[in-house]
């Protein structure tokens, strides 16, 4: 499960208790990134991987199974460049860009996923088909929407304006289903993570 789009693997691995990887050397803790401990814990020891998409590349991401979306959490913040340059260079940037966090219920799996949408540089909007409005750094609105909408595995879920990233966040239920290394590109349709048997 989980094909969301076309995109570049960056760092992935294992969550060693809510800390992972954004670079080599550079951790962050998913409370950081989430804005929400409750949240992080449910990923405790789970999964990561950081998709990057180039500004060359398709900016949708896809429901990567069937799912609903229960809750949306926006956090403003910068626009740093996400290149693997500026990763290596600045701790902690993933949790100092805007983004969108989007709980996914995948209930005829068992699991939730997170999808985690990070604005950078020339991309300071991300766009969600089940919102009304952008989410851009001139937005005042709520930085919380319940919402419930159904998406099936596939369905287009929002877009950047430009190229950026998508961290997703795995349960420890869930495993790798293949073989991922930095630098790998990947079409939007591979399965990235497997139950745990």
């Amino acid at each position: 499960m989980c094909r969301c789009c076309d995109a570049i693997v960056g760092a992935h691995g294992d969550v060693r208790g809510t800390e992972a990887i954004q670079a080599k050397g550079f951790p962050y803790t998913i409370e950081d990134l989430v804005g929400d401990t409750e949240l992080a814990e449910r990923y405790r020891d789970g999964r990561f991987v950081t998709l990057r998409l180039r500004s060359n590349m398709y900016h949708r991401f896809h429901a990567p199974c069937d799912v609903r979306v229960r809750r949306v959490s926006y956090i403003s913040g910068d626009t740093w460049n996400v290149n693997p340059i500026a990763l290596e260079r600045i701790e902690r940037l993933f949790c100092k860009n805007e983004r969108a966090v989007i709980e996914l219920d995948a209930a005829k799996l068992g699991h939730s996923l997170l999808l985690v949408p990070v604005a950078a540089i020339l991309v300071a909007s991300i766009r969600l088909n089940f919102l009304d409005e952008p989410l851009r750094l001139t937005y005042r609105g709520p930085n919380r929407f319940d919402c419930d909408a159904a998406f099936r595995k596939g369905e287009e879920m929002g877009y950047f304006e430009h190229g950026s990233t998508i961290i997703v966040l795995a349960p420890k239920a869930l495993s790798f289903a293949a073989e991922l290394h930095e630098g790998l590109r990947i079409e939007m349709g591979r399965p990235l993570f497997k139950t745990v048997m």
